[in-house]
């Protein structure tokens, strides 16, 4: 494992020394449990607000392109007023990271 936090995107990228390898994505799976969300003025553009209101954590933002892969190809940038992505239930997604 690389020498990164369960709360990042790169925690399964290997590294070599101070290098990264090709990133290994984190899926997030899809949940009964999930709550839609249409993103409002407040989040556009601003996934790391989102998941900071959401789940206590900012760094949880590639958490949302990660579940909306369809939808979030860019996560900033598609992150728009108005767009409906789904967000995973905290427990959930706390146990699926190890968190």
């Amino acid at each position: 494992m690389a020498d990164y936090n369960n709360d990042s995107p790169y925690y399964k990228t290997k590294t070599f020394g101070n290098y990264l390898d090709v990133l290994e994505p984190r899926p997030i799976s899809a949940s009964p449990s999930d709550q839609m969300l249409v993103v409002n003025a407040t989040y556009q553009f601003r996934p790391d607000l989102l998941a900071n209101d959401v789940y206590g954590n900012p760094k949880l933002w590639w958490v949302f392109a990660a579940r909306n892969p369809n939808t979030l190809k860019d996560p900033i940038w598609d992150m728009k007023k108005g767009v409906r992505i789904f967000l995973p239930k905290q427990t959930r997604l706390f146990n699926e990271l190890g968190l």
